[in-house]
Formats: C-alpha cells, structure tokens, sequence
C-alpha cells in the first residue's frame, strides 16, 4: 500500500476551489474525499519521489471534514488529530491572512529550545487545533527561509553524512536531500495538521538556496568556480518547483504549466532539471512571482531573488521583464494591496542609507580598491535589500506612492519584526521574522545599536558623501523591534495584530492599526 510521505498540504483555496497537494512512496491514484465527492489526480515522478496535486472545484461552500486515499486505501486524517477541513475564500476577500517567516526545522526538546526558541508555526497549529473560527486565517503567507539549505539540523547533518563524503560537507548537495529537507520540515505532526488545513502561498529567500543568494554579480561568479553549486541550484529550484511553487497556482494556471504537463506524461528528472538550471540562468525564461484577487485585496507576492539584475553599475531587484509584470498588477483595481516580498522594503532609515552607500561604492563611486572592499563588505553583512538596488526602490516609492490606495508590504529575512509607514501615504512595512530563528542577546543589542542606533547618525552622512540624492519619500519605523519567534496576522480592514510563542503558549505583543 503506498504510504504519505508528506501532506496532505492545503494550498490554493479561493472562493470556489481547493488544491491538495501530497508526497506518496510509491506512484499511484491519490483521491480527496470532501461531502460525498471524489476527486483524483496521478502522481507524477521526479527524481524517485512521486506527488500529485488534487483539484477540488465547483465547491459552493466550506468542507467540514476531507479525506485522503492513495489507491483506495484511506490515509488521513489521523487518528488523533482534528479533522482537516477546507474554508472557502470570503467573497469580499480575507478577514485575516497570518504570515512569517525564517524558519529552522531543528527538534524541539529543551536544549533546542533553549537555543532557538518555541516553534510559533507548531505553537500556533497546536492553538488553532481548538481555537474558534474568529482566530482562523484565511491564508498562511510563509515569506521565504522556508527550509535552510545551507545550516541544516543536526539530524539532516547526519542523513547527509552517511549518504556522502563530498562537498558540500556540510550543506544541502542534491534533490535527495532536499526531499529529505523538506520532509523533516513539514512532518512535525501540529505542523502537518496546521498545513493540511489552513492554506498556504510560499516564496523563497536566500538560506532556500544559500545564504547571499544572488546578492551580486560577483558573488554568482564565485559560486559558478566551485565543484557542487551547479548541481545545488538546479536541486535547489527544482525541488522550490515541486514543494512550494506548484501550490502557489491556481488550478487553471497549473493546466496551462507546460512543464507540470511533461511531468505528467512521463518527463521526469531531466525535463525539471532542465528548466531548473534555465530558470537560474535565464529569469524571464519563468516567473516565480504571482498574484491573486482577493476581493478587496489584491495580493502581488514577488519573487526578489531569482528575477535580479546584478549588472555593475546598472543593479536592478526586478529585472525588466519582472518590473513590467509589477508594474502592471499594481495597476489592476483593488481597494488595497498586499505585497509580499521576502526581504523588507522599508528598512531601518540609517541602515537603507547604508546600504545606498555601499552599492554607490560597489559601482565605483570611490574608485576600484575601494570597490572591491565595498564589494566584500556587503556580502559580509547582507547588504542586498531593495536600499541596495537604488534604483528599484526608488522606482517602487514612486509607484507605490502614487497609487492613492493603501499599500501593506509584508515581509521577513531580519531575524527581527517591526512597523513601519510612510510619510505623507498609506504605504506600510510590516516585517515578521523569524517564525523559528533567533538573534543571539549578543546580537539583538548589536542590531539596535547599528540599525536603531549608529546608522541613524551616519547613514545619512554616508549618503551625502556618495553624493546620493533623497529617496522619493521618508518612512520611520512606528512599531518595534521586536526579537520574539514570532508569527504575524494582519487583520482587514482596521490593522495587524503580532503574537509571539511563550511557553507553548501564544500571547499577543502589540496590535497595530494601519490606517
């Protein structure tokens, strides 16, 4: 009998359909069993792993209860877990959407909980499992660090040791282990309730792939030089494809997908490392950006890793295709947006300054010794937001700013959390981050000290020194930071509400109204 692997994840949900998708350990039929219906897709390989994504459609109103069967045989739901249940999209949109994101999936006995903190996402399933309809979201955002590629657990460390004695020693090498990756992540057994049962829309960041990933042109070159990369990014995208991406879809844009096509016929291993090692090497060849109307909302979720411009001198976070694409959802109607973007697009104002700064000397604002070292220091401290891609944030202020419509950019990447607003528009930052991740005290007092602290001085002094202009608006921070594990759930229309993870238990931190 072929056994569940992984899932049943509850992804694409809107006011009239639901997407199921699951891992099995052998190829065959899996079905959804929701108020009487049957509805079954084959899963297709990859790789020796075998998936399927079921498309429940034609729903006029909530399911109480689904079942999963894999050839006939019943898989799920446990025994001993609430039933999983599928809530339709509101017609006029979202009551609340909870998203977060920087997530390790380490065990959870008290030595690593000592280190890294409750896991708020297994906290927050565990809630839900008896929480009233009034605290469930409409939609679970996860903004990227879903998975570390790059500083996996003790526990994958030795999956990877006993498979291998090559580089990386140390890291995520193949699709194998990134099957295995995923598999330890989404298995914790309140983290595959939760999943089976409140949809979910993915990005990635950087630690997906690596740490850095695409930060510049210089930093691409020096990955290329090495033995394993090529066979990590075409594993790493692939198995993106697979795990997070494909459930990102809406069902008629998973039927168009000529990949999932090919796939579906027998293509295999080779057709999605294919597009793979092409989606790294040529990004207009695919988005992974997408958008999706929720009634009064419009959620944009774009992807500010692969779709890089990191031509010297020329540094663009979206590269002309993918800006064109931006440009044109914003412009479509909606009473509000909702961008996602992994990494933050207001920062800390001295640190945005900073980062100006350092991309100014990076371009050869101070000539080319000092070039190269503003190019070692901005891998170094991660200076690769939207503020180090001048011209991209400057774009987006314009653009966003002139929409005359409220704007809420959610995102994480900082290992902290916090509010910010724009002056004089109703653009808003809110950052949530990290779900399972923590700064060090030693670090925490650090990043308040620079990016709360020093680089409120001399940000703006390091500007004016390259001679950089004032970006389109100014923007403070109004809320924060805070260096809780956290998950966040923004509320329509009136505001956002944080929760953080205190002894298994979830408290509220602050709730934040943004208009």
């Amino acid at each position: 009998m072929p056994a569940l692997v992984i899932g049943p994840m509850l992804r694409y949900v809107d006011t009239s359909s639901a997407s199921v998708w699951v891992e099995t350990g052998e190829p065959c039929t899996v079905a959804v069993v929701a108020d009487g219906r049957r509805c079954e897709s084959r899963t297709f390989t990859v790789h020796g792993h075998h998936y399927a994504v079921v498309d429940l459609t034609g729903l006029t109103e909530d399911v109480a209860a689904y079942a999963v069967e894999l050839d006939g045989e019943q898989v799920w739901p446990l025994p001993d877990r609430p039933p999983s249940r599928i809530r339709l999209l509101p017609a006029d949109g979202p009551r609340t959407m909870a998203f977060g994101s920087c997530r390790t999936s380490v065990p959870h006995d008290t030595p690593h909980v000592l280190t890294h903190g409750e896991d708020v996402l297994r906290t927050y399933g565990a809630h839900l499992m008896t929480a009233g309809d009034e605290e469930w979201p409409d939609l679970l955002l996860l903004l990227g660090d879903q998975v570390y590629a790059d500083n996996p657990s003790p526990e994958m460390l030795e999956f990877i040791h006993q498979r291998r004695d090559t580089e990386p020693r140390n890291e995520i090498a193949d699709y194998e282990e990134y099957a295995e990756l995923y598999r330890r992540a989404w298995t914790d057994p309140e983290i595959r309730w939760l999943l089976s049962t409140v949809p979910t829309a993915m990005i990635f960041d950087d630690h997906d792939l690596r740490d850095d990933w695409n930060t510049s042109q210089s930093w691409r070159e020096q990955m290329a030089a090495t033995s394993w990369w090529r066979r990590r990014v075409i594993s790493g995208l692939g198995a993106y494809w697979v795990y997070q991406h494909l459930g990102n879809l809406s069902p008629a844009e998973r039927a168009d997908d000529p990949l999932l096509r090919t796939l579906m016929q027998g293509g295999g291993a080779d057709a999605l490392d294919n597009f793979a090692e092409k989606a790294d090497a040529d990004p207009s060849s695919n988005r992974w950006s997408y958008s999706r109307d929720l009634g009064h909302t419009r959620l944009i979720v774009v992807d500010t890793r692969c779709a890089r411009q990191l031509t010297p001198g020329d540094r663009r976070m979206l590269d002309a295709g993918e800006w064109e694409w931006l440009v044109e959802e914003v412009s479509k109607p909606a009473e509000r947006l909702v961008i996602g973007s992994s990494i933050p697009f207001m920062l800390p104002e001295g640190v945005h300054y900073v980062q100006n700064w350092n991309e100014a000397l990076c371009d050869g604002a101070w000539g080319r010794l000092v070039q190269r070292l503003s190019e070692t220091f901005r891998q170094a401290v991660d200076l690769e937001h939207w503020a180090a891609f001048r011209r991209s944030f400057d774009d987006l202020a314009r653009l966003l700013a002139g929409l005359g419509k409220p704007v809420v950019l959610l995102s994480g990447d900082v290992h902290y959390s916090y509010v910010a607003k724009a002056r004089g528009s109703e653009v808003w930052q809110v950052v949530c981050s990290p779900i399972r991740n923590p700064l060090s005290p030693v670090l925490r007092w650090a990043n308040v000290l620079t990016q709360f602290g020093v680089a409120t001085v001399v940000g703006g002094l390091l500007a004016r020194l390259a001679r950089l202009p004032r970006p389109p608006f100014r923007w403070r921070v109004t809320h924060g930071p805070w260096f809780q594990n956290a998950v966040a759930k923004l509320t329509f229309p009136d505001g956002a509400t944080w929760y953080e993870s205190s002894s298994g238990q979830l408290k509220q931190i602050d709730t934040i109204r943004l208009t």
